[in-house]
């Protein structure tokens, strides 16, 4: 296993220098880079009315310029280029980012004027905090109602429950968010849960106790509307699973020999099943982590890492795309080789290193 390990930590260095570059390639490509958008910014403030002498209509005309910088001094927008580091071919730019991502040097926001490492630490715990209990909920609330419905599969109770799951899954998280502003948090109807943020005001000065009741009351409405979609599909998963192995000829073996039910499906069943579902974890955690809880911290007004990905993006601050870019893929990458590991605490006969 430790050989195994060791080969699966050294792949993640190519994979991640592959993801880094067809990014950075995509981004050469796109239109209205940061430069672009300072120059709009400073043409929208009226701040700089210098023109260019002897250009008849006193607007700049150097070939190759980017046309919203047409009546800036030239000179202001070579300064603007050279602050943002384009000034610099985009082979060296990208071969200095990656200098320093090796050094854990992700640089400084264009936009925020912060360290890219410093923005990330401020805004993981509430990713972190929305991630990790819609994960554990959507996985508390969907094994055991999969091997309910597996159990009975047919009956009336996996036929509602299907229909509720069914309900779950056509509704988008966001949407299912705005319902419960709408009902709980002061909408239309009752007002029982704070509409922002993880904290009240003037939390910080109150005991711990009190501070950490504070902080599951504000995470209530916000994990409601993630564990609503996403319990759907794991529990169908489990059922399919469980169902699957409970056909097979070794549970009939079993129930024959005199094991009790409860025998057969958790000391038998269970850990066959439970594979599938195991292997998903880390594409889960990371989905809720990183893209579903996006439109979920806008609607409940936390600023966690999908908004300032997203907010980025808007506005190309790059250091902050590529250094939430590598840090996402890093832990991605880390997150898949812990699946793999859980397949081995879940069933031993499981062997990756001899398979290697």
């Amino acid at each position: 296993m430790g050989g195994y390990i060791l080969r699966r930590l050294a792949l993640i260095i190519p994979t991640l220098f592959g993801i880094i570059a067809i990014n950075f390639a995509v981004v050469q490509l796109a239109p209205g880079g940061p430069v672009e958008q300072m120059i709009a910014e400073i043409r929208g403030r009226g701040d700089v009315t210098m023109r260019v002498a002897g250009t008849g209509a006193g607007e700049t005309s150097a070939p190759g310029l980017y046309q919203g910088a047409r009546g800036l001094d030239p000179h202001l927008v070579a300064d603007i280029r050279r602050m943002f580091g384009f000034d610099k071919p985009p082979l060296q730019r990208f071969l200095d980012m990656l200098g320093g991502y090796l050094r854990f040097d992700f640089g400084r926001s264009f936009f925020r004027d912060r360290p890219v490492l410093e923005l990330v630490a401020d805004k993981m715990p509430v990713s972190i905090s929305l991630g990790l209990w819609s994960t554990l909920l959507i996985y508390l609330v969907s094994i055991p109602l999969g091997i309910a419905k597996a159990v009975r599969d047919g009956s009336r109770f996996d036929v509602a429950t299907s229909a509720a799951i069914l309900v779950g899954y056509a509704i988008p998280g966001f949407l299912f968010a705005i319902l419960l502003v709408v009902v709980f948090a002061g909408g239309s109807f009752v007002q029982w849960f704070p509409l922002r943020g993880l904290a009240s005001a003037g939390a910080d000065l109150w005991p711990w106790p009190q501070r950490v009741a504070d902080y599951l009351w504000h995470m209530v409405l916000p994990t409601m509307a993630l564990v609503a979609g996403g319990f759907a599909s794991l529990t169908m998963l489990t059922k399919n699973c469980f169902i699957e192995e409970i056909r097979k000829q070794y549970v009939v073996t079993a129930r024959a020999k005199g094991a009790s039910e409860t025998r057969v499906l958790y000391g038998h069943v269970f850990r066959n099943a439970m594979l599938l579902i195991v292997a998903g974890f880390p594409a889960a955690f990371i989905g809720l982590l990183f893209t579903s809880a996006l439109l979920v911290e806008i609607v409940f007004s936390l600023d966690g890492l999908g908004l300032l990905g997203f907010e980025s993006a808007i506005r190309r601050d790059y250091p902050v795309m590529f250094g939430t870019l590598y840090i996402f893929t890093l832990i991605g990458l880390v997150m898949q080789l812990v699946g793999d590991l859980m397949y081995t605490l879940v069933d031993p006969r499981i062997d990756f290193e001899r398979r290697g």
